[in-house]
């Protein structure tokens, strides 16, 4: 298979979309944020000092996707036409799930959208938290499904999630 951002010189490019039929394309990730109890138990409670960290996350990583061609090199500008972005809170664990969910008609996908919406939502978690847990992660950063386009549907297997 051939790389699509890469010219007949060898050159980064960025790909021409404009004979590509208009389709309705979605996508979906996830990235699941791990900290240590008492911070989640604080992220739950709205205890911490930066205030509501699932309202700012939430904000931050909607934000992060109407902006992805600015931070991704060679990714086209989107009208998208529906961003989310939620949580699933696994106590057991010590775990925030964060899954977004990006929607457009257009002429190319909307998995970096997806990514980088979760992606900057982590983030600003880890911001919000890091005075009481310096010690916390982003794991399992992927796209778990897509539709439109010439490759069709895609959607990760159960067997593909790790929730660790």
């Amino acid at each position: 298979m051939q790389l699509t951002h890469i010219d007949e010189t060898g050159q980064a490019a960025m790909v021409d979309v404009a004979n590509k039929a208009v389709t309705i394309r979605e996508a979906k990730a996830q990235a699941i944020v791990k900290m240590q109890a008492n911070t989640l138990a604080l992220i739950c409670q709205n205890q911490l000092k930066k205030g509501d960290v699932l309202a700012v996350a939430r904000i931050a990583g909607i934000q992060a996707a109407k902006k992805t061609a600015d931070l991704i090199p060679l990714c086209h500008p989107l009208a998208l036409s529906k961003v989310a972005v939620e949580f699933n809170v696994d106590e057991l664990n010590s775990t925030i799930q964060i899954n977004s969910y990006c929607k457009l008609a257009g002429q190319t996908g909307v998995e970096m959208e997806a990514l980088t919406a979760v992606s900057v939502a982590s983030l600003t978690m880890i911001d919000m938290c890091k005075a009481v847990d310096q010690a916390m992660t982003v794991d399992s950063l992927c796209v778990t499904y897509k539709t439109g386009g010439q490759r069709g549907t895609y959607q990760r297997s159960n067997e593909e999630l790790v929730n660790e």
